[in-house]
């Protein structure tokens, strides 16, 4: 690898996808969950750390080949990533093949790009059985958070995921009287346990990185 260029820049539609990101990617010994090598990773917006400057998935979709031409110059490999439920949305696939093939016609190698769009969207990662969730979300009622939503109907006990996980979300923000924001993005992204999401998407991410960042050069 050419050691004048970082290892991965990452492109985002927005701050709360960012705020994971930077939950994930900067937790201790994060990498030894995800099962790959640490690599030197600057969670600034501005460094290796990019959002969409109108802040929605059509944007990085429509121009994330612009948004990273430049980088191509400075970084390895870039990785982009959205959700894949908005107005319009070809689909996962489509928005896949879409942005890959305009990423490798504007100077980046096929091997070195990676496109996760997250089904239906990035909140799916962050849902789990777990009481830093509801921490995270401020509530703190009876019954437990995970049996209220059972109750509700918002994620039935037989499903590993709300059916509508953004909307679960913002529900129990309201219940709570919080407003939905990047810092608690972050915080649930930083607590929850990686080992734990089972979103396809994620399970992209983390072999993407173990492929880009092999787990043997772990030291």
């Amino acid at each position: 690898m050419n050691g004048t260029k970082r290892p991965c820049v990452i492109l985002v539609p927005d701050g709360n996808m960012a705020a994971a990101f930077r939950g994930y990617l900067t937790r201790e010994n994060w990498n030894l969950s995800i099962g790959c090598a640490t690599f030197e990773f600057n969670p600034d917006l501005g460094g290796d750390l990019l959002v969409d400057g109108g802040g929605n998935d059509p944007g990085v979709y429509a121009r994330a080949h612009e948004l990273l031409r430049p980088y191509s110059h400075t970084h390895e490999r870039a990785l982009v990533a959205l959700d894949c439920e908005w107005e319009g949305s070809p689909g996962k696939d489509a928005i896949v093949r879409h942005i890959t093939e305009n990423l490798v016609s504007n100077g980046w190698s096929e091997e070195n790009v990676k496109v996760i769009a997250i089904e239906p969207e990035l909140d799916n990662w962050l849902w789990q059985d777990n009481p830093h969730v509801a921490k995270a979300l401020r509530y703190r009622g009876a019954p437990p958070l995970r049996q209220l939503l059972d109750q509700t109907g918002l994620w039935p006990a037989a499903q590993a995921k709300p059916s509508r996980p953004k909307e679960t979300a913002e529900w129990v923000l309201r219940m709570a009287r919080q407003p939905r924001s990047s810092a608690i993005y972050e915080e649930l992204a930083s607590c929850i346990s990686i080992k734990g999401c089972t979103d396809i998407a994620f399970h992209e991410l983390r072999e993407t990185l173990r492929t880009w960042f092999p787990p043997e050069a772990i030291a």
